[in-house]
């Protein structure tokens, strides 16, 4: 298989309850997916999948060529990069910032015996100063700002030259200021033709930065919708996959969605 992502009739379920039912989904080269649904809707467990941190309990999860119960996840995850709040809780607190992003070259959080060369720390601080937070590099990880954490979580994740990029709601806690700061660098990423495949999960369609090609709405662990993103977030997919009548538009590259007014 040769698909970056490539689901067949994947579930997911634990004891009584399904995250995921039945989800057949496929990210190729190049394509940049937003997955958007309510809480609940199954969106983190399926990046779960994704990062070959979890398997599915039905059906076939086929991950950079590869097919989950079939191969060896600790090969494959340096493979894959992934920020997500689960990662970010394991960071040291007093951890340098140029610490943080370059042990990702070993899968590790926090700096023990290892060593690394001067390409590992060049690349380290390349990441560094693309995402505009290369003068943190000295930084104590535990003073910086939420919005300064989520850009070095994503330098990390780029580390190891990843094929595949899974963001889980990478703009959660910020306010306006952070959140447009980061949207506009991952739309950066999106437009930069040597990034890796990108999978963004959030909650919130004015989280979705330029550049995205497509998108995947979930509600209780199904697909609602699935395809281009200017064919397929409309208010009736959005409105189904949200449970509630709303209202979405388009500017320019970005979207916005609100609540229907009540019909008169």
């Amino acid at each position: 298989m040769s698909d970056v992502l490539a689901f067949a009739g994947v579930s997911v379920v634990r004891g009584t309850t399904t995250l995921l039912d039945d989800i057949t989904w496929e990210v190729e080269e190049g394509e940049r997916w937003v997955v958007l649904g309510p809480n609940g809707a199954g969106k983190t467990t399926l990046l779960q999948l994704a990062a070959a941190r979890m398997h599915p309990t039905t059906g076939v999860a086929g991950v950079l060529g590869e097919v989950l119960g079939a191969v060896d996840v600790f090969e494959l995850r340096p493979r894959i990069g992934l920020c997500s709040a689960a990662i970010a809780e394991r960071i040291p607190a007093d951890e340098v910032v140029g610490n943080v992003v370059v042990t990702a070259s070993y899968a590790i959080v926090g700096r023990w015996r290892e060593s690394y060369d001067e390409q590992d720390h060049a690349r380290a601080r390349q990441l560094l100063d693309a995402l505009g937070v290369a003068h943190l590099a000295g930084r104590r990880y535990g003073t910086l700002s939420e919005g300064e954490r989520k850009r070095v979580q994503i330098a990390r994740a780029l580390m190891t030259d990843p094929e595949v990029m899974l963001l889980d709601e990478p703009a959660a806690g910020l306010d306006l200021g952070g959140r447009e700061d980061l949207v506009a660098r991952l739309g950066e990423l999106a437009a930069d033709t040597e990034a890796p495949a990108l999978v963004l999960v959030t909650h919130h369609v004015e989280e979705i930065p330029p550049g995205f090609t497509d998108v995947l709405l979930l509600r209780e662990g199904r697909i609602v919708a699935a395809g281009p993103l200017e064919l397929t977030l409309t208010k009736e997919n959005l409105s189904q996959t949200f449970g509630l009548p709303l209202v979405v538009e388009r500017h320019g590259q970005r979207w916005s969605a609100r609540a229907a007014p009540p019909s008169s």
